[in-house]
């Protein structure tokens, strides 16, 4: 069977190194006839090196079959240039079925691409849904879903999810496989204690912050204002920035005011986006994670730290059990709060730790691949 995985954005070259070291592991015990040959492309949605190729370096994912070098772009551009020269891969491939991975723009033009030349299509971590259709991510991952044949979804609300879309064949309850990541990675990255030195940070003694998400960073008000509460904290705060938030600071005259704050304040640590093993070290020591990020929400769930998720809503309904992960949104004074009320409860230092079951026993890419070799011809 010829497996094509489609990805092009960080979270989705961790969930394709899982399923890369599956079939690895089943092709070592497999007969030659019953053997997956694995084909990766990557769209180069995400392209410096430390967004993309660092990824591929500490995961020991292999180097992608092909580069699309699409680049960023708006998304209609960004997303139709993923289309044509998606086409010509599966044309010249001819796989079996293709993976597609998440939300992005990667994982939508991989799915139309498939869709219209009759090709199978398996998305991993559908059935999320924010029910917030000005995202992005969300009108991907309904397209996707709805164009898929095989659906992995990480939990059972987002099996709920499909079957009140209708969508109930071929759908499989296989957890997530960003809890295998942890499982496998974190005593590697509990030795990781240079960036911390760096940062001039404790364990325990600062909170790691993210925002990414367009709905944070195109807006200069909502965006000076998330950055303005976080060097307002009184505590320290890493922030690895993402690109995008950068170049607002630097274009954005609105945003000028921000960008000197930042640069006098001594409690916000902004450091360039770190690799897979970094970020994870960040957050295991982390007293506090603020985020807009789905996969940082569930990583500090899993590392069990409690996490505030700038948003109006989640996918990740069931990483707030035990309210180990809080949507405060984008108001200073419900961040200032919330983040005063968890610095000194000392939740994660009590033993306590979350139930995590709910997606899974950390064996997700092998229960996602054998389940695709039960229904892929």
């Amino acid at each position: 069977m010829k497996l094509l995985s489609i990805i092009g954005a960080r979270p989705q070259f961790v969930k394709a190194a899982m399923i890369a070291r599956a079939v690895k592991r089943h092709n070592r015990r497999a007969a030659s006839n019953k053997r997956i040959r694995h084909v990766l492309v990557h769209t180069g949605q995400h392209y410096e090196h430390r967004m993309s190729g660092v990824f591929f370096e500490e995961l020991e994912l292999p180097d992608p079959d092909y580069n699309l070098e699409v680049g960023s772009g708006p998304q209609g551009a960004q997303t139709g240039a993923m289309l044509g020269k998606i086409e010509k891969v599966l044309l010249a491939e001819k796989p079996n079925v293709i993976m597609v991975y998440g939300d992005t723009n990667s994982t939508l033009a991989g799915a139309l691409s498939a869709a219209k030349l009759h090709i199978q299509i398996a998305h991993l971590e559908s059935g999320l849904r924010s029910f917030n259709r000005r995202m992005p991510e969300e009108i991907n991952r309904i397209a996707s879903d709805h164009i898929s044949g095989v659906l992995f979804c990480p939990t059972e609300t987002a099996v709920e999810n499909l079957r009140r879309e209708g969508i109930t064949h071929n759908v499989f309850q296989t957890g997530d496989v960003m809890l295998d990541a942890v499982l496998t990675y974190r005593s590697k990255a509990e030795k990781r204690k240079k960036l911390l030195e760096k940062c001039k940070v404790e364990p325990n003694g600062y909170a790691l912050a993210t925002i990414h998400r367009a709905e944070n960073t195109d807006c200069s008000e909502r965006l000076g204002g998330l950055l303005s509460v976080l060097a307002e904290l009184g505590h320290p705060v890493v922030l690895p920035m993402h690109p995008r938030v950068r170049n607002r600071l630097s274009r954005d005259s609105k945003l000028r005011a921000v960008a000197k704050m930042l640069d006098r304040v001594k409690d916000i640590r902004i450091i360039e986006p770190v690799s897979y093993l970094d970020m994870l070290a960040l957050e295991i020591s982390a007293r506090l994670i603020l985020t807009d990020s789905g996969g940082v929400q569930k990583e500090a769930f899993f590392a069990a730290v409690p996490c505030l998720t700038l948003r109006e809503e989640t996918e990740w309904l069931e990483t707030q059990v035990d309210g180990w992960n809080t949507v405060v949104g984008t108001a200073a004074d419900k961040i200032r709060a919330a983040t005063d009320r968890i610095w000194s409860t000392r939740e994660r230092r009590n033993g306590h730790r979350p139930n995590w079951t709910s997606f899974g026993d950390g064996h997700s890419a092998e229960e996602t691949l054998a389940a695709l070799l039960r229904v892929v011809n």
